[in-house]
């Protein structure tokens, strides 16, 4: 018989597609427009991402001043939505605040920072890098935890996940098993990840990105498009009030393939969903609808489309919200989860948007645009660089 699952008492993302639940529902009900051609100063690149607009111009202060950078601010903006962190502090006032745990996902965490520290060095001929290049509050990944944990006024347990495109996801496994393991009473779960030039360039020379929108499962996809966003929910071990999702399982897998692409065949995959599918203790046809990793490069869409077929069949309702979001890599995993959690309290059925015409030689027809819909049980999944893998099922209990 399964654990009893995780209580998912509060939740809330922030993209391209706009700060907040409802911002991202009504865009993803109108199909509205995330990506947009790359503008970002210093980055000469024939590609569209997916960026959150207002963040060069809301800097932290006060006791955040340290912390100060592109990926802390979107941090900051999305835990102010949804009523967030006032859900956090009534868990606060619950079980204390060193019984609250912390664990997040980034890549890039204060990448950008450091760049423009850099390219200040050099264009403008500075002896230092300058003081507000703080390493341990800006630069490294445990400062993304850092940062959360003092705004939300927390003590409990905190790491951050840095696994490619499964961290956001990732960090919600590890709050859920420190949930079970008993050493903490609830859990800020997530991911936060920013554009940056090192990210970008990387993926260019990987002859990744797209220089089109990203058409997840599309004829003729050419690549991803690169996205920023944050994503949280918040875990609890408190019975599920009626109609609050939960967290029915999780599954993870690292199969090592190579460095950069996944197993052809999906093997890492099939693990991780397989291994969420038994936590939950449910069978393939009980999820409503997969949110796939859907990243739109030939190879990734490709091994997703075996792996699914050999879990689900053709059957089941999928699709990538990547088009729209672009991919938010090591937020991508959060992201999605709680734009699953959206989805189903918003009654729909997300499309994959940018691709029109799908290719046929994947067995998998994804949902190209929106549909009313009421699904119960949501599957989203995550597959990384380096064959680190993670599927997450959400749903009602």
């Amino acid at each position: 018989m399964p654990p009893i699952p995780a209580s998912i008492t509060a939740y809330t993302l922030t993209s391209a597609l706009g700060a907040g639940c409802a911002a991202t529902l009504d865009a993803l009900c109108g199909e509205g427009p995330g990506l947009r051609r790359c503008t970002l100063p210093g980055l000469d690149l024939d590609t569209w991402v997916g960026q959150v607009e207002g963040l060069e111009t809301a800097p932290l202060t006060g006791a955040l001043a340290d912390f100060d950078c592109r990926n802390h601010r979107l941090a900051a903006l999305a835990l102010g939505q949804d009523g967030f962190r006032e859900r956090v502090a009534e868990a606060v006032r619950r079980h204390g605040a060193g019984r609250v745990g912390v664990f997040l996902g980034t890549s890039t965490a204060g990448l950008n920072h450091t760049e423009q520290c850099y390219r200040r060095y050099f264009e403008q001929g500075r002896d230092t890098l300058g003081a507000d290049l703080r390493y341990a509050h800006t630069h490294t990944n445990f400062a993304l935890a850092a940062c959360c944990r003092r705004l939300l006024g927390l003590a409990g347990p905190a790491l951050v996940i840095s696994t490619a495109c499964s961290s956001g996801a990732k960090a919600i496994a590890a709050g859920d098993r420190y949930l079970r393991a008993g050493l903490c009473d609830a859990a800020v779960v997530g991911g936060v990840d920013t554009l940056c030039a090192t990210t970008l360039h990387g993926f260019q020379s990987l002859e990744l990105l797209s220089p089109r929108p990203a058409s997840p499962w599309g004829l003729g996809r050419t690549g991803i498009s690169i996205g920023e966003g944050a994503g949280f929910l918040l875990l609890e071990r408190v019975p599920s009030a009626p109609g609050q999702p939960v967290l029915l399982g999780t599954g993870e897998s690292s199969d090592a393939h190579h460095i950069s692409s996944p197993h052809p065949d999906g093997d890492g995959a099939v693990l991780a969903m397989t291994a969420a599918l038994a936590r939950a203790g449910l069978a393939p046809a009980a999820i409503d609808y997969v949110n796939l990793h859907g990243t739109g490069t030939p190879v990734n869409d490709r091994a997703e489309d075996r792996a699914m077929a050999r879990v689900f069949g053709p059957g089941v309702a999928a699709g990538s919200t990547k088009g729209a979001t672009g991919h938010t890599l090591g937020a991508a995993g959060a992201v999605e989860a709680a734009l699953c959690l959206v989805c189903m309290a918003g009654g729909l059925l997300p499309g994959t948007q940018g691709t029109k015409l799908q290719d046929p030689d994947l067995a998998l027809r994804v949902l190209e645009h929106p549909r009313p819909g009421a699904p119960r049980r949501v599957m989203s999944n995550s597959f990384g660089f380096g064959g680190s893998n993670c599927c997450l099922i959400l749903g009602r209990p």
